[in-house]
């Protein structure tokens, strides 16, 4: 487990115990496998990762979606796509009258086998969430590898002609931001806008939302703070920016994560901090208890200044 140390901890700013108010998104994560190797990934997922979803963890989340009305099931990784039973997993539970999200670093959509993936999401009603870091193509490729600026415009491009972000096809495109350095996101309504001009103006794309994110100073995104030695300042800059009025809507409040071997946690920060579900409430999805989880206590550390500074940051953007 990587201890993140701030002043005052974290649970020194909460007044009272964080608790859950019932489980309306499943997040499941399902490897660390991707083929992009981001500076700022929280994950430190990439090409060399082995770790996935087995078929009978798959299994046993799908039981769990039979035997509960749980509305949102939101897929991410890693990359997704590159678990070999993702299409099966969508169709399940679509079949179960779930709204299913992807979240996908987008240049994976040109690559061989995935690039049918966009008509498969399309004809599923399937949420895409694209990760677009920034608006300037060297910042966005200095994060995320060289070109990827102009094959995530590609892919967007690709998904606007399958009627992605088009008004009245109820397919749902939506981005994700987050900053290339050791700052904080600005704010999400003004960064929205100006990406929806500039993408539109420039290349003719259309989204629905954008998502601000705060870089979470965990993973690889807390050792490229560490070996700029920017990561004193960025965890103090967090403290200095606490907002309490982010508690009432924070993400582990509403949300399960399911990490690819099983393990339950109260977000995918948790879980890569090692930090499972705990005061009681069970920690595998083997031994779901809806009961007991839907009104879990949360586990907090440090780097829950992440989502609770400023405008604070979700899964889904800003949450004040």
């Amino acid at each position: 487990m990587v201890c993140i140390v701030a002043e005052p901890a974290f649970a020194q700013k909460v007044p009272g115990l964080l608790t859950a108010e019932g489980i309306g998104v499943l997040q499941l994560n399902l490897g660390y496998r991707c083929n992009l190797a981001c500076r700022h990934c929280h994950i430190g997922a990439g090409p060399e990762r082995k770790e996935i979803m087995s078929a009978g963890t798959m299994k046993q989340v799908l039981d769990v979606l039979k035997s509960h009305p749980i509305p949102l099931v939101d897929i991410t990784g890693g990359s997704p796509e590159m678990h070999p039973d993702l299409r099966e997993l969508i169709e399940e539970c679509i079949a179960l009258g779930r709204r299913v999200l992807v979240r996908t670093n987008g240049v994976i959509l040109l690559e061989e086998p995935y690039r049918s993936l966009i008509s498969f999401y399309a004809s599923k009603g399937v949420e895409v969430v694209v990760s677009l870091p920034h608006l300037d193509p060297h910042v966005t490729d200095r994060q995320r590898g060289e070109g990827v600026f102009s094959r995530v415009v590609e892919v967007l491009k690709r998904l606007n002609a399958a009627g992605y972000g088009q008004e009245g096809s109820g397919l749902v495109l939506d981005l994700a931001h987050n900053p290339g350095g050791a700052y904080m996101p600005a704010s999400q309504a003004s960064l929205e806008s100006s990406y929806k001009r500039i993408l539109r103006e420039r290349h003719a794309i259309r989204f629905d939302h954008l998502f601000c994110l705060t870089n979470m100073p965990i993973g690889r995104y807390r050792e490229y703070l560490k070996k700029t030695d920017n990561y004193a300042e960025y965890m103090a800059g967090l403290v200095r920016a606490f907002n309490p009025a982010t508690l009432d809507n924070l993400m582990c409040r509403t949300t399960l994560s399911v990490a690819w071997d099983g393990t339950l946690h109260d977000c995918d920060f948790n879980h890569i901090l090692g930090l499972p579900v705990n005061h009681g409430a069970p920690d595998h999805i083997s031994g779901f208890d809806m009961e007991k989880l839907a009104h879990r206590r949360i586990v907090v550390g440090d780097h829950c200044y992440g989502c609770t500074a400023g405008g604070g940051s979700s899964c889904r953007g800003e949450i004040t």
